[in-house]
């Protein structure tokens, strides 16, 4: 006998207070609350509701919140028109069994029947299939995360008592503002005909919901279905970086900063704004380059090296969703910040004689259209070593972790557009963008006798015909 009840005691254990444990705490094989800047997920169970289902529909439009009805099948299959007008305006239907009864008390083949059954009542009636699913109670058993198939488990980050009638509107009304915060999943009962609860408690729900929903606007929140809050999760993750990765960023960022000290670098930024560009004067070490405007640039040249600020690609990385949209971000940075490295380098002295600027870099995609000279890197061992570095740079820096697609070569040409190249731009050409206030009568006189002006134009002509380079 002890041993059978040591035995059901293991079983109890694994199938059903281990994986409950697991899944509340630390969020396993579900999603309990989000990461947003203004918005809060609504959820409702139990329903629908003849009585306080519609009052609560009636409610969220004239506050323009969404939600996501968590339905028993039984009440769902009885009122198949509120779950028509819950998809019309805009709400997500998810299950929450055929009858609300635990998941632990049920075995894996009468769990999935009653999954089963209520999707298709919902089906029939929106000829929309469910996507989600809450167990009651949030209580999941050891199968629940292998046996539902492409249904997502929602369980909640607040959770208030509401299904009893003694509980009142205000005090109810006073514990959900606590909770009225961003990311939060808030889960109320729009019915009170399941066991345990109170026929008419959704009355009170419903009253102290409609306070929190003007507080919440007025606090310029935004109320969403479970669908947006998990989308705009997904989209705010790079933002929310580990202890790991941002240790190792760190310490990237303070290598950069020891680089930019031993090599002497110099910020290009406007004042108050993190630069987009270093850079310093060496010479050039690569083959002969005939570049587009007929300047031939040799091996021992000067040069302006140019460096990608990393902290301001990061920023990139981190709010672009793709390889391209990083391109397409840093196109914009980069037209902003060329007439400010043109202001630079007509200031230092030491850039008097520097025959271009010259960098290498993974992201070139439309550089062409500010005026660089993309070429390909000689293939030798400095190219071997620049591929490496410069993708170990991106993997550390960007904080994307949707998965990535598999592209064939042919299919956008991945695999070129994310190789090391050199840009490669004259010091005429880079000089265009400059402002004519920053010109000095020398400069200026240089200009004319090198034909570095348009024929009949003005520094300020050339200026603003070279900054209408623009990313669409």
């Amino acid at each position: 006998m002890e041993n059978l009840l040591l035995w059901g005691f293991y079983l109890l254990t694994f199938y059903a207070f281990l994986p409950g444990l697991v899944s509340r705490t630390f969020g396993f094989k579900v999603f309990k609350k989000g990461r947003t800047e203004r918005e809060i997920a609504l959820t409702f169970d139990d329903g629908p509701d003849p009585v306080y289902t519609p009052q609560l529909l009636d409610l969220l439009a004239r506050y323009d919140a969404k939600a996501t009805f968590f339905v028993v099948g039984a009440h769902a299959e009885l009122q198949p028109e509120l779950l028509r007008r819950m998809r019309d305006e805009g709400h997500v239907i998810g299950i929450h069994n055929y009858v609300h009864k635990s998941n632990w008390l049920m075995r894996p083949s009468t769990v999935k029947k009653q999954i089963r059954r209520t999707c298709d009542i919902i089906r029939e009636a929106t000829g929309e299939r469910a996507s989600y699913y809450r167990p009651p109670w949030g209580i999941v058993n050891l199968f629940d995360f292998s046996n539902l198939g492409y249904l997502k488990i929602i369980l909640w980050s607040s959770l208030f008592g509401d299904w009893r009638i003694r509980l009142g509107a205000d005090r109810l009304g006073k514990r959900i503002m606590k909770k009225l915060n961003p990311g939060e999943v808030l889960l109320l009962h729009d019915c009170g005909q399941t066991w345990g609860a109170d026929p008419d408690a959704p009355a009170n729900m419903l009253k102290a919901l409609e306070a929190c929903l003007i507080e919440g606007l007025r606090r310029g929140y935004r109320f969403v279905h479970i669908e947006e809050m998990i989308a705009l999760t997904e989209r705010n993750k790079p933002l929310h970086t580990g202890l790991g990765k941002r240790l190792l960023v760190g310490l990237w960022m303070l290598w950069e900063s020891a680089f930019h000290v031993l090599f002497r670098l110099k910020p290009v930024s406007g004042g108050a704004d993190e630069p987009a560009f270093h850079y310093r004067m060496t010479t050039y070490g690569g083959p002969p380059v005939k570049l587009e405007d007929g300047v031939t640039l040799s091996k021992g040249d000067p040069i302006a090296e140019l460096h990608f600020d990393n902290r301001m690609l990061q920023n990139v990385a981190r709010h672009s969703s793709s390889p391209l949209g990083v391109a397409i971000h840093l196109l914009r940075v980069m037209e902003k910040a060329l007439p400010l490295l043109a202001s630079s380098l007509l200031a230092d002295p030491k850039a008097e004689n520097i025959r271009a600027v010259y960098g290498i870099t993974m992201i070139h995609r439309g550089a062409s259209r500010l005026g660089f000279d993309v070429v390909e890197l000689p293939e030798n061992w400095f190219a071997r070593i620049s591929r490496i570095y410069l993708r170990l740079l991106f993997r550390i820096l960007t904080s994307n972790r949707a998965p990535r697609k598999k592209r064939s070569a042919g299919a956008g040409g991945t695999k070129n557009s994310m190789s090391p190249r050199m840009l490669l731009m004259s010091r005429e050409r880079i000089l265009r963008f400059a402002s004519p206030l920053d010109f000095t009568d020398e400069e200026c006189r240089r200009s004319v006798q090198t034909q570095e002006l348009p024929a009949g134009g003005t520094v300020a002509e050339s200026a603003s015909v070279s900054s209408t380079s623009t990313v669409h």
